[in-house]
């Protein structure tokens, strides 16, 4: 653990000043912007019904974040975690370290992780502010917000193991990931009865109860929910699985350097 912990440590402040990820944080902040804007028109105009605050977050923020913003930092964040390192041909630095092989998978995913979640949660967390500043002082409003919270950094966790997992033996991984993300993940959740639950999407909507009062939201358009409590042992299974799976495939397999 103590070198995982390392390697966390080392891969995070690299991956701080990456240019990648100063692409996904300002990515990441385009709700914020958005609910800026939203709050400017009804400051100017008389707010409209439809898109009061609380149905922009159930229904733009949440969505940006659930159905796009998690998949793509999972996906090239998890995917990177060995590929960088085979495409960099650095490989040999980390594995002549005395470094066991699934401490350098743990300590890159962790840094990763810390990072995708920090972005994750300073988006949110500023989208709902500015939506919700009205209800600054309502309880239920900073547990709605906390529980979501929640909810995207146990996905994310799941996400990243899954594309670390499948960059560890598949070298077009951000390909086959990106038809995952808008193939199978986007359209499988919307199918009925129990093929939903096939798909990692469908947990973490499980995991989001349509807000009180709120005639529609996008996250609960046909889904079959399955009970908190087994959506949240099914995320914490995945993640340990893949992220199991991924130490294990690359303790045994023999990376070779293309020319």
């Amino acid at each position: 653990m103590k070198a995982a912990g390392r390697v966390a440590v080392f891969f995070f402040g690299l991956g701080r000043r990456a240019k990648r990820t100063k692409f996904f944080f300002v990515l990441g902040l385009l709700p914020v912007l958005f609910s800026l804007l939203l709050r400017l028109r009804q400051a100017l105009a008389v707010p409209s019904r439809s898109f009061s605050g609380l149905f922009f977050y159930s229904n733009v923020v949440l969505p940006f974040y659930v159905q796009f913003f998690l998949l793509m930092l999972a996906l090239f964040y998890g995917t990177s975690i060995i590929l960088e390192e085979v495409e960099g041909r650095t490989m040999p630095y980390l594995l002549t370290r005395s470094l066991a092989r699934p401490a350098v998978v743990l300590g890159k995913f962790a840094s990763y992780a810390g990072l995708g979640l920090l972005m994750v949660n300073i988006g949110l967390f500023a989208s709902f502010l500015i939506l919700s500043v009205e209800r600054a002082g309502d309880l239920s409003a900073w547990l709605t917000v906390l529980r979501d919270m929640a909810v995207l950094d146990l996905s994310l966790l799941c996400y990243l193991a899954l594309f670390t997992f499948l960059g560890t033996f598949v070298k077009r991984s951000i390909f086959i990931g990106l038809m995952f993300c808008f193939g199978w993940e986007n359209v499988i959740a919307y199918f009925p009865g129990l093929t939903q639950k096939l798909a990692i999407s469908h947990y973490v909507k499980s995991l989001i109860p349509q807000p009180p009062g709120q005639g529609f939201s996008f996250l609960q358009l046909r889904l079959e929910p399955s009970p908190a409590i087994v959506a949240v042992l099914v995320l914490l299974g995945l993640t340990l699985l893949f992220l199991a799976a991924a130490g294990l495939v690359f303790s045994l397999k023999e990376y070779l350097y293309e020319d």
